[in-house]
């Protein structure tokens, strides 16, 4: 067997209230200017008010520059807030889109060149070299885990092809994972959120990367999420199902290390093309890949069924699946979601460039992309 590297060093302070310990935390790292990295639309809410006010001490700035699928462009304009501010950290404030965003803030701020030359994938990619400013990550939303992931999303200005910069130095210092702060999502939003972490879960779970570690977090993870995502949908203001989401979402995220699968190659091609929200697209995938990777890996079908509750066994997972969606208001079609046939060949093209699929359970031909998403339309 050959060796094999593990590694789950972030810390968390998880639970109601853990937003009220972050003065404390910078103060004792005796950091005195954090930059707030958050999206526009929580910029301007009562809960990112309240939580300024309980930074008290420190001299704050806000950079709300962050909306819909984050762009390298956004990226290097809160790097020029941070230099503007003379900011000592920063505090990533939000959703997936938003913490992506702060995590390479740092890298914008103290290295040469735009954020894309740090993508693994650029053929000239540059390290990072540099010390980073302190980070910590307080969630809003239970869905990508991306305050305790060592990657972050951006896309292409131009192209919209989404990005990633990987590397364990944009890991969160720590991360204040409080459910309460999810309490105002609409339930819309954490329906979509939840069915990205119930995907992170399942699907780093049928990945056939070698992954013990992660293959009990995810098992777990998809237990709590399919426990729980109903309730906090229908029950926005039950705690111990925000509570659960949230955990859920932070697992997925620490199990999908092992990597992913088709379902994330689908949904990226999707955001890329068509815009669609990266929860509700893998939503919408997520049965169509199933029911064609069930032959590659019936056993783990199994377990699946078996932690979500469901009766019948692997077979009767993604009949569970579509009934789920349905009962958290996920409905339709690609076509009802306004995704067209003619866009199929382009969503083939980068799905089939995704990374995430040569880790799929099963192996992808571009021929096979094809077929599900005319499967899905």
């Amino acid at each position: 067997m050959s060796l094999s590297n593990f590694a789950f060093p972030t810390p968390i302070q998880f639970g109601v209230g853990a937003r009220k310990e972050v003065a404390g935390h910078l103060r004792e790292q005796g950091l005195k200017r954090p930059l707030i990295v958050t999206d526009r639309a929580l910029g301007a809410l009562p809960v990112l008010a309240e939580f300024q006010a309980q930074l008290q001490g420190l001299d704050v700035a806000v950079f709300s520059g962050v909306f819909g699928n984050p762009t390298a462009s956004q990226v290097m304009a809160g790097a020029a807030a941070y230099k503007a501010h003379g900011a000592d950290c920063v505090i990533g404030f939000g959703g997936g889109a938003a913490l992506d965003v702060a995590k390479v803030v740092g890298v914008a701020a103290t290295h040469e060149g735009d954020i894309i030359e740090y993508v693994w994938d650029h053929p000239e990619v540059r390290p990072i070299t540099n010390a980073l400013p302190w980070f910590v990550a307080l969630p809003t939303t239970s869905g990508t885990g991306s305050e305790v992931g060592r990657s972050a999303v951006v896309s292409e200005d131009d192209t919209h092809l989404k990005r990633v910069v990987f590397s364990a130095k944009i890991l969160a210092r720590k991360v204040f994972a409080d459910p309460e702060l999810t309490l105002a999502l609409p339930p819309h939003v954490t329906a979509a959120t939840g069915m990205d972490a119930l995907t992170h879960n399942i699907e780093s779970y049928l990945s056939p990367a070698y992954h013990p570690l992660c293959d009990g977090i995810a098992l777990e993870g998809t237990r709590i999420a399919a426990r729980s995502i109903v309730t906090a949908v229908r029950e926005p203001g039950n705690l111990a199902a925000r509570s659960d989401m949230m955990m859920a979402s932070m697992m997925g995220a620490i199990a999908f290390q092992k990597d992913l699968g088709a379902v994330h190659a689908c949904a990226h091609a999707l955001g890329a093309v068509c815009d669609l929200h990266h929860g509700l697209a893998n939503a919408l995938m997520i049965d169509t890949v199933l029911a064609w990777n069930h032959e590659a890996a019936p056993e783990k079908f199994d377990e699946l069924a078996h932690v979500c509750k469901v009766a019948g066994g692997g077979k009767a997972l993604v009949p569970w699946l579509k009934e789920l969606k349905v009962s958290i208001g996920i409905g339709g079609t690609l076509a009802s979601h306004g995704v067209t046939r003619e866009q199929i060949p382009q969503l083939v093209e980068i799905a089939f460039q995704d990374i995430c699929h040569q880790t799929n359970a099963r192996p992808c031909t571009p021929a096979d992309f094809e077929r599900m998403f005319a499967a899905a339309m």
